[in-house]
């Protein structure tokens, strides 16, 4: 049975292995394609998940590539690229960074966007969101000032997972309360103990790592009508209107304002929107080929043999909570997808809690926080897709300076063996 259950997760090796290998062993990300490392190990897990007929197998990975989350999410995806462009072919982008120069000083570039990526998350609890309204300003900043457009977007993509794991209205939050049996306000005391720390240490850090950073001598005249789409989209976004609602809307005003302006014509807001359309095209591929190659692992039993393995020896509190810890994150690197991964293991983690006494509120903050680490760090993970989208670079680029992700991730694992907060352990 174990055999069969290693057996299940061979796609996700085969990707691991012709992508981050086969890149780590040419010292070059952009020597294989991701693409085409998701085509081959979707082909191998069609191949090998034997004894069901091939329509079947195929119907499965299907399913997959094709669930109510998943076609939302491409939906986002589509127009996320159409505001994104036609923002950019109006001059909203450059509006906006120039506002930004205009007002903060370049040394506190960084930690300013960091501070605002995690507020943004943390009103509108979702990372997407932040992503895709910061993404692109970030990197007009990191283009005018010379600083790593890979760092500006990764302390976006972190900023935006601050918000994901504490916001009362993030589905993570949500899911992982739901699941443990506890209040959002108890979750979200035990939570801020260890994810707050790690913010303030790396807004420290983004302030030390910003002091040499130069605004340009030169500003141009802020065009203050073309940062009303930017506007619009992160105020709406705060009072809680749908992600897509959002999108659309933003996407309404870079026409009317476009237009009136006479930065394009219709035609040419138009050709905007289908580029940027085009332009998400790899994601939308990508994400689409992850998900179907996922359901085929769990359809054949390789999430299950994750749980089974990682249970086995629980023998008290403390491994417990390791024991969770590492089913949601080993889980979350299979599904690529925070909120399913809680999902899917959190009636077997409240099981485990249950049995050895843990805190119903703890358990529930090890979920979440460990989900949004894993989440915020796999190359493959819709967060990271869309940031490095918007900024036209390579997902592998990002990953470096995934700071706080990683941050938080290792200050879950403390609380877990120095038992913090001592209240809730």
């Amino acid at each position: 049975m174990d055999k069969k259950g290693l057996f299940a997760l061979s796609p996700l090796l085969v990707f691991i292995g012709l992508y981050l290998v086969t890149s780590i062993v040419a010292g070059d990300f952009y020597k294989v394609p991701i693409t085409v490392a998701f085509m081959i190990s979707s082909i191998y897990a069609v191949a090998v998940s034997g004894g069901i007929p091939l329509r079947r197998r195929i119907d499965i990975f299907s399913r997959g590539a094709a669930t109510g989350n998943m076609m939302l999410m491409l939906w986002i995806f589509i127009l996320a690229g159409a505001f994104a462009n036609s923002a950019k072919s109006m001059g909203c982008i450059d509006a906006t960074v120039n506002l930004t120069l205009d007002i903060m000083p370049g040394s506190l570039l960084l930690a300013g966007v960091f501070l605002a990526a995690c507020f943004i998350s943390l009103s509108i609890g979702t990372s997407v969101g932040t992503i895709v309204a910061l993404t692109p300003i970030a990197a007009g900043i990191a283009h005018s000032t010379g600083a790593s457009v890979p760092m500006l977007t990764a302390i976006v993509v972190g900023g935006a997972f601050f918000g994901d794991n504490l916001s009362f209205i993030s589905d993570t939050t949500i899911a992982a309360t739901s699941t443990q049996g506890c209040k959002l306000s108890d979750k979200f005391r035990v939570n801020s103990y260890i994810t707050i720390p790690p913010a303030i240490l790396l807004l420290a850090v983004y302030a030390s790592l910003g002091s040499e950073i130069q605004s340009p001598n030169y500003v141009p005249e802020v065009q203050y009508t073309k940062i009303i789409p930017y506007i619009a989209v992160l105020i709406t976004a705060i009072m809680g209107m749908n992600v897509m609602a959002v999108l659309t809307l933003g996407l309404a005003l870079t026409g009317i304002i476009g237009i009136a302006d006479g930065s394009f014509d219709i035609y040419g807001w138009l050709q905007a929107m289908g580029s940027g359309i085009t332009g998400m095209g790899e994601l939308i591929i990508i994400t689409m080929m992850a998900g179907g190659m996922l359901e085929l692992i769990k359809e054949k039993g390789g999430i299950d043999f994750i749980i089974r393995g990682i249970t086995r020896h629980v023998n008290g509190k403390r491994g417990a909570e390791l024991s969770i810890a590492a089913l949601v994150s080993l889980v979350n690197i299979c599904t690529a997808n925070n909120t399913v991964a809680i999902i899917t293991v959190g009636g077997i983690a409240k099981r485990i809690g249950d049995r050895f006494g843990v805190d119903s509120r703890k358990s529930a903050s090890i979920l979440d926080t460990m989900s949004c680490s894993m989440q915020g760090i796999i190359p493959y993970g819709a967060q990271m897709l869309m940031g490095a989208g918007l900024a036209a670079i390579s997902p592998m680029s990002i990953l470096p300076y995934l700071y706080y992700p990683a941050a938080i991730g290792a200050a879950a694992i403390l609380a877990i063996l120095f038992r913090y907060p001592k209240k809730f352990s």
